[in-house]
C-alpha cells in the first residue's frame, strides 16, 4: 500500500487497531436473523420507512448481530431505532438507547474538554505536553517539542501504523518489569524511552497515544479523574447522563450495554482479567480502561447525535464558544493540512470543508475496536446522524461504518419532510 493510500485508509476509518497474537475458535453457525423476524425497536414512523428498510437490509446483508441509528434535524431527534440483537445468547433486541463502545469517537469528547481549558485560559494550546505533565527526561529530545496542538491534530510524532502502544500491554509490562494489567501511566513511562517516528508537526499520523497524553493533561489541569472531568464539563451541560467510560471484561458490562462479537470468533492471550488465558478479542485481549481518552467511552446513538447537535448553533453552543469551535475545525499548517479524500484533520474530527464534497459532510468522526464500530457525522445542511454496531467488519472483512456511510447520505438527501416530533425528551 502506498503512503498516500495508507494515509487515506487511516483517515477514513480512524482505526484503533491492536497487535495481539490471535487464533480462531471453531466457527459458529451464522446467526443472521430471518428476514421476517429481524427485531426493530423504537418509534415506528411510516414517513421514514426508507431508513428502516436501509438499516434492516444492511444488517441482514452484512450479518451484523445488532445496530442502532439516530438522526437529528433542526436540533430535533427525528429518528432513533435499534435493529437486530444486542445479546444473541439471551435473544435481547437492541434498543435505541443501548450503550455501545464508541472507540475513537471518544476523542471528540477529549478534544472539547481540552479546548474548554484553553478557552478559560487554564491551558495554552501551544504549551508542550512534557512541561504540562512535568514528565521525566525523555530518551528522544523531540519529546519536549510536542505541543497540545500537535496532539489534537495527530501530528505529535507517533504513528499507529508503525506502533500503537495502547495495544501492546504485554510487551510494555515485560519492558518495565511490571505485572499486568498496566495503566496509562505505565504506557507513558515506556514511551518516554521510545524514539518518535517523525518530528512533531511534520505530518499527520493517527495516534491513540497522543490522546492518551491529552487525557492526562485534563487530569493535571482540572485535578479530577479524566472521566469525571468530561462528564462534568462536556456531557452534563448537554443533559447527557448515561455516557460513561467502559470496562474491559464481559462481567463488567453496564446495564443496557450490548455484547460484542468477533466475526471470526478469534481469541488472544488476556492482558486484563485472567492474565495469559485465551479469551475472546473483545473481552480481555486489550484494555478498555487504558484506552479511556483515546477510545474508552460508551454511548448510545441518541447520546452521540445530542452531542453533535450542540454545534448546530455555535452562538448558543452550551460547551464551546464560536471562536473555539473555529479552532476545533481549523486546518493545520503544512503537510498535515493537505486534504486527503476530500477532508483534512481538525481536532479529533475530519473536516470536509466544501459543501460540494461527495458526502456533503462538515465534520465526521468514527471508531473501531475489537469488535465494535461507530460513525458520527455532522452535515453542512445541519443534519446529524450516528450509527453503532456490535461487531466491526462486514462479510467481506471491510469496516462496517465505511460501507454504511454512503447509504445514509442517500436516504437523507431523498427525505424532504422530517417529523415534527422531537424524541429527545423521551429518550435519555
Amino acid at each position: 500500500m502506498s503512503q498516500s493510500s495508507r494515509r487515506t485508509f487511516l483517515r477514513d476509518i480512524a482505526l484503533t487497531g491492536w497487535a495481539a497474537s490471535v487464533a480462531p475458535m471453531v466457527p459458529a453457525q451464522s446467526q443472521e436473523p430471518a428476514a421476517s423476524k429481524l427485531p426493530i425497536s423504537g418509534t415506528d414512523q411510516p414517513e421514514l420507512a426508507r431508513f428502516d428498510d436501509m438499516v434492516s437490509a444492511f444488517v441482514r446483508e452484512q450479518q451484523v448481530p445488532g445496530a442502532a441509528m439516530a438522526v437529528t434535524a433542526g436540533k430535533r431527534l427525528v429518528y432513533a431505532r435499534g435493529f437486530g440483537l444486542g445479546d444473541r445468547e439471551r435473544g435481547r433486541p437492541v434498543q435505541p438507547t443501548d450503550l455501545f463502545r464508541i472507540a475513537s469517537i471518544s476523542k471528540t469528547l477529549t478534544t472539547v474538554a481540552i479546548l474548554q481549558l484553553v478557552e478559560s485560559a487554564r491551558l495554552d494550546v501551544n504549551a508542550t505536553v512534557w512541561s504540562v505533565l512535568d514528565l521525566p527526561q525523555p530518551a528522544d529530545p523531540r519529546w519536549k517539542a510536542v505541543s497540545i496542538w500537535h496532539l489534537l491534530h495527530h501530528t505529535g510524532g507517533w504513528d499507529d501504523a508503525v506502533f500503537d502502544p495502547m495495544f501492546q500491554a504485554a510487551r510494555i509490562a515485560r519492558a518495565l518489569n511490571t505485572p499486568l494489567p498496566i495503566d496509562q501511566h505505565a504506557i507513558i513511562r515506556y514511551m518516554l524511552g521510545v524514539p518518535l517516528q517523525f518530528d512533531p508537526g511534520e505530518r499527520f499520523a493517527y495516534s491513540n497515544f497522543g490522546y492518551c497524553l491529552l487525557g492526562r493533561v485534563i487530569e493535571r489541569v482540572t485535578g479530577e479523574p479524566y472521566g469525571q472531568a468530561v462528564q462534568r464539563s462536556v456531557l452534563a451541560p448537554l443533559g447527557i447522563g448515561r455516557m460513561r467510560l467502559g470496562r474491559t471484561l464481559a462481567s463488567q458490562r453496564v446495564e443496557t450495554e450490548v455484547t460484542y462479537y468477533d466475526e471470526k470468533n478469534r481469541t488472544a492471550a488476556a492482558v486484563v482479567g485472567s492474565i495469559g488465558e485465551r479469551v475472546p478479542l473483545p473481552y480481555g485481549a486489550w484494555s478498555l480502561e487504558a484506552m479511556a481518552a483515546p477510545g474508552g467511552w460508551l454511548a448510545s446513538a441518541v447520546d452521540l447525535v445530542r452531542f453533535a447537535a450542540a454545534f448546530d448553533d455555535p452562538v448558543n453552543c452550551p460547551i464551546l464558544q464560536p471562536k473555539t469551535i473555529g479552532l476545533m475545525v481549523e486546518r493545520p499548517q503544512g503537510p498535515a493540512g493537505v486534504e486527503v479524500g476530500g477532508n483534512y484533520p481538525g481536532c479529533a474530527w475530519f473536516v470536509w470543508p466544501r459543501a460540494d464534497t461527495p458526502h456533503k459532510a462538515y465534520l465526521s468522526a468514527n471508531g473501531q475496536l475489537a469488535r465494535s464500530a461507530s460513525y458520527l457525522m455532522r452535515r453542512h445542511d445541519g443534519m446529524n446522524w450516528a450509527v453503532l454496531f456490535n461487531t466491526a467488519n462486514g462479510i467481506d472483512g471491510k469496516p462496517l461504518m465505511i460501507k454504511f456511510r454512503d447509504r445514509v447520505h442517500t436516504a437523507i438527501d431523498n427525505t424532504r419532510n422530517w417529523p415534527a416530533l422531537d424524541q429527545f425528551a423521551n429518550l435519555r
